[in-house]
């Protein structure tokens, strides 16, 4: 029905456009005001709530300052803006969104001499690739922000994080070379907090390489945050003893890691609360693991709360102002269009009014239908996203806690083979508490695909479990569309989690080969196997299945109980 009204509309528009075209044509030249002042106004504003910590207001006010601001001749406001917005979505946790946000400056940031607002950008950047473990653009960034010209301390702080890039890479002794020569820099001895930060660094690199002076460095960044009171440094420094202490002496390390959870919690910091918490838990037995195990499932529960609702609000307040700004200019040029209009058709006939009338008709039609079609679906996707997040909290981690809950209660701790099945247990639920809660982050599509699909199969890879991989690198991945990647990597991920669940096998062989049109995938093990008849949505299997249609591919299930369980699944290049 709304293809034949749409036809219509259109053919009535183009007779009334050839009308029009026969007629002398006016130019109408609209002048942009300047909303400078209007901007600096709201700049205000917003920096005050920044500054107050009341970051949804702020990110309010800095996104309309980006939707009225003109980029070119107000370049400074304007990155100022996104960089702000991109600083709060990082403070939260939205590295990806953080990400998109920011990197709407780089075109404009040639239209500022100033270079701090290049290096605030490069810097936000760079952290946001360093949290999602994307070091060489990381480095790439924090390296185009040491070609500044920056101050003194701007140019410390980049050496710094390139330092701690390196660290996190494990590049230890390359890190040691970069942050040595800081701590006797002037300009970061003049801040203590920067100064400690260093040396505690230091001292970690060394602790990783084995290294005797790192002792030392830990206690001089100790030493310096107890006397400037830097609660979360001193936390920091803590659990840096900890950790040094845990094989020495592990009464020492255990009071450390108390001290530094009490900090951490003194100044309210969730991540840094969960790394003190994983080290209680994997150094604790009895009531104190029950305990620290509760805490750190109730920390982990409430962050991903509100984290997905502060990115889901920040998210709505740019799709808002957007739809808000695109509407005022569509009403803008249509009331030009109409004034122009009357001004040439003062003697116009009857047809032409009803001819502007079926145009306007057309474009409400239009509006409506799009914009309802669109709220549909994106209601449609959060539902579903939702759900399926919330199913599998439920389904694997809730079930893994109460197995651990009662696995503590009933089996005797002071047992080292209990122990360190518990310490396994908790690792297990910690491993996939982090993986759902980086569920909604990017598949690796890029030509780094193959690694990460060969690290997550081997993360199911256990001294109880050898997981064969064949024909992987024979593959040619650059070839295949990202959908069907993301399509192999979730299908394989969701068997192998069956497989551990309940399968109970002790060799999984996965293999991959192609033919002239086809990429076909082999997955066997020999656990226990499943009745056929009883393949349903509660395994897991329905969703497998789904994917596999999805991509115009075909699957078959072959397994009974007690030889084992394969899965032979096809798609096409």
């Amino acid at each position: 029905m709304i293809p034949t009204r749409l036809n219509l509309y259109f053919s009535i528009l183009f007779i009334f456009l050839l009308l029009l075209s026969c007629q002398k044509k006016d130019i109408i030249t609209v002048k942009q005001k300047s909303t400078k002042a209007e901007v600096e106004k709201l700049i205000i504003i917003a920096d005050r709530f920044y500054d107050n910590k009341e970051y949804d207001s702020a990110f309010s006010y800095y996104n309309k300052v980006k939707f009225i601001c003109n980029p070119v001749t107000d370049a400074e406001n304007y990155v100022t803006a996104l960089d702000r917005m991109a600083d709060i979505q990082q403070t939260y946790g939205d590295y990806t969104g953080s990400e998109s946000t920011v990197t709407e400056t780089l075109a404009y940031l040639k239209y500022i001499k100033d270079p701090k607002y290049a290096w605030d950008t490069y810097i936000i950047l760079g952290i946001n690739y360093v949290n999602t473990y994307d070091y060489k653009n990381a480095l790439f960034y924090y390296n185009e922000a040491l070609k500044l010209k920056t101050t003194e301390w701007q140019k410390q702080t980049v050496k710094s994080n390139i330092a701690f890039a390196y660290m996190e890479q494990k590049k230890y002794e390359e890190a040691i070379q970069i942050f040595l020569p800081l701590t006797t820099n002037k300009t970061i001895q003049e801040f203590p907090e920067d100064h400690a930060r260093a040396l505690d660094h230091i001292g970690y690199c060394y602790f990783k390489i084995n290294d005797p002076k790192a002792l030392s460095y830990m206690q001089k960044a100790l030493k310096i945050r107890s006397e400037i009171q830097h609660n979360r440094g001193i936390g920091t420094s803590y659990h840096r003893l900890a950790q040094f202490y845990i094989n020495k002496n592990p009464s020492l390390a255990k009071k450390f890691m108390k001290l530094s959870y009490e900090k951490f919690t003194i100044v309210n910091n969730i991540d840094d609360r969960m790394l003190s918490l994983k080290l209680l838990i994997e150094n604790s037995s009895d009531g104190e693991l029950k305990k620290y195990s509760t805490i750190y499932v109730n920390l982990v529960d409430s962050i991903f709360e509100v984290r997905q609702k502060a990115k889901n609000q920040f998210a709505k307040i740019k799709y808002d102002s957007k739809k808000e700004k695109d509407e005022n200019l569509k009403l803008k040029t249509h009331r030009a269009e109409n004034e122009l209009q009357l001004e040439k058709q003062k003697n116009r006939n009857i047809i032409s009014y009803i001819i502007i009338a079926l145009s306007l008709s057309l474009i409400i039609v239009l509006y409506f239908y799009l914009t309802s079609k669109g709220n549909r679906e994106k209601i449609e996707a959060t539902y579903k996203s939702e759900t399926r997040i919330a199913k599998k909290l439920h389904d694997e981690l809730a079930n893994d806690i109460y197995h651990t809950m009662a696995f503590a209660e009933n089996k005797n701790l002071s047992l080292s083979e209990n122990k360190e099945q518990l310490i396994q247990n908790l690792n297990v639920i910690y491993s996939r508490t982090r993986d759902i809660s980086k569920e909604n982050s990017p598949i690796i599509t890029s030509e780094k695909y193959t690694l990460y699909l060969k690290e997550m199969i081997a993360g199911f890879n256990t001294p109880d479990i050898n997981l064969l991989l064949n024909g992987i690198e024979a593959i040619s991945w650059k070839e295949i569309e990202e959908n069907k990647k993301i399509t192999v990597y979730r299908v394989l991920q969701e068997l192998l989690v069956n497989m551990k669940k309940h399968s109970s096998a002790s060799l999984v062989v996965i293999t991959f080969k192609t033919t002239d049109k086809n990429v076909i995938v082999t997955y066997s093990d020999n656990g226990k196997g499943i009745d056929p008849n009883t393949i349903s949505i509660k395994n897991g299997l329905h969703n497998v299945e789904n994917r596999i249609l999805a991509i115009k591919g075909k699957i078959d299930i072959d397994s009974s109980v007690g030889k084992g369980f394969k899965v032979f699944f096809e798609f096409p290049l």
